[in-house]
């Protein structure tokens, strides 16, 4: 059985082992930002052995004075990141993925709207 990670400040739990059998809910779903940081955008670089000129050019838009990275359309309202495998339902570049991908589902958007998460993640233990 696997461990049930709990956070400070959030009324739930989250089962990691749900991850296996998801589908990659959290990588796909409505349009959004995936945010990065610098640090990040030359850890994923050096990832795919690009430089990171390269990988800003194909995998980041900017939004203002910040980064995300691209999404590609799966179906009608339904988007996934561009590092999600859809033939394996796993991310790419999970070694090196941002940090909102790391935190995820311990965002404090749903330390009040756990119903919300709980949509999105079979992994969530109340």
């Amino acid at each position: 059985m696997s461990e049930i990670i709990r956070k400070e400040g959030f009324s739930f739990g989250f089962n990691p082992k749900a991850c296996e059998e998801c589908g990659g809910k959290c990588c796909t779903g409505e349009s959004g930002y995936i945010w990065v940081t610098p640090i990040e955008m030359h850890k994923i670089a050096n990832f795919l052995n690009i430089p990171l000129e390269e990988f800003k050019q194909k995998f980041l838009i900017k939004v203002g004075y910040k980064f995300s990275i691209k999404e590609k359309l799966l179906d009608k309202n339904n988007y996934a990141c561009l590092f999600f495998d859809e033939k394996t339902n796993k991310c790419t570049i999970y070694d090196v993925r941002p940090t909102q991908c790391r935190t995820f589902p311990f965002w404090d958007f749903f330390k009040t709207n756990i119903n919300e998460v709980k949509k999105e993640c079979p992994g969530i233990i109340e």
